[in-house]
């Protein structure tokens, strides 16, 4: 797989002329995608997890579709077809269809704990794979924000049941989208997030289609409300937000947007309470307190070191040491 990121792991893309706009992506997306655990309670009940993969993927991969032809966006380039296409398989197929499945499986806590080994994984195999570098404060960050999800996670599963079989496909389903954002990636430097999210959308629906039969079967007897969440799943969950995803992925490394989405538990904790009325406990707004707090660390940046030379006058002037590109320009 061929590194997006130059020898300090800075992503190849060039900076935003708003430099705001990456993160206010970064923070839709953690938003709808926390909201499609509250969807995926309703549609899950009346559909089957490949149907539901499915469904999901057409609908997002149509409204996708639409939004590139007013946009005349034309093919990707042919360097960008082998990310779109692992990732499309991995993170729009594989990891829809494992987690709707392992989610039935499971406890919703204990899935929470399991799929959030995710990021980690992200940031490991971004490393290795991507050459991108993992700086303390990233890792620091992750850990505080791992620990809060499985605060989450434990506050979540008393009582609750547990598989072999569902804590397998709640691995699958973590590793598949680990390896869908590290192909991702670099498919990000040759098209555009629009281009990327659309053909992965597409790939992942097309890998999905031995469910079609199973869809028609659900959907006849689906009640409108659990439909409606479908196409929700597909229209702002998936189009939307898997594009504000790769807008941002290709503006800075996939291990710090993989520590961003340890904001998502914090986040289903508070759309649980305010749309289901489920009251959190101590544990679990603990929980969520810790996943806030490692995300702020992991996005934090250190303040440049300052180094005294010695004025025009003899005087002592004090510089910013910068960064390691900038010295070595100077």
């Amino acid at each position: 797989m061929t590194s997006a990121t130059g020898s300090a792991g800075s992503p190849s893309s060039p900076p935003s002329r708003l430099p705001w706009l990456p993160p206010a992506a970064a923070g839709v997306t953690v938003v709808l995608w926390a909201s499609a655990f509250v969807s995926i309670r309703s549609a899950g009940a009346a559909y089957a997890p490949g149907s539901l993969a499915l469904g999901r993927l057409l609908a997002g991969a149509l409204v996708l579709g639409l939004v590139c032809l007013v946009r005349r966006e034309g093919l990707p380039p042919r360097a960008a077809w082998p990310g779109i296409a692992v990732s499309g398989l991995l993170w729009f197929g594989i990891y829809m269809v494992a987690l709707n499945w392992g989610e039935q499986q499971v406890d919703a806590g204990t899935a929470a704990m399991v799929v959030n080994i995710g990021p980690l994984l992200v940031a490991l195999l971004g490393g290795r794979l991507l050459g991108e570098r993992l700086p303390p404060r990233l890792l620091a960050g992750m850990a505080v924000s791992f620990s809060g999800a499985v605060a989450v996670g434990l506050s979540m599963s008393g009582g609750g049941r547990a598989s072999v079989l569902g804590v397998a496909l709640c691995v699958l389903a973590a590793v598949a989208y680990a390896g869908g954002v590290v192909a991702q990636k670099p498919a990000l430097a040759h098209g555009s997030a629009l281009q990327v999210t659309t053909f992965g959308c597409l790939t992942g629906a097309v890998a999905c289609l031995p469910f079609a039969g199973q869809l028609v079967r659900d959907a006849a007897d689906a009640p409108l409300t659990a439909t409606l969440n479908m196409l929700y799943l597909g229209v702002f969950p998936t189009a939307l937000a898997f594009t504000t995803w790769a807008y941002a992925l290709a503006r800075t490394t996939a291990g710090r947007m993989g520590a961003t989405t340890y904001a998502v538990p914090a986040l289903v904790v508070l759309m649980a309470w305010l749309a289901l009325g489920e009251i959190p406990g101590p544990l679990t707004l603990g929980g969520g307190a810790l996943c806030l707090a490692g995300v702020a660390v992991s996005r934090s940046r250190p303040r440049p070191r300052t180094t005294v030379v010695a004025g025009s006058a003899g005087a002592p002037e004090e510089r910013s040491a910068g960064t390691p590109e900038e010295r070595r320009s100077a």
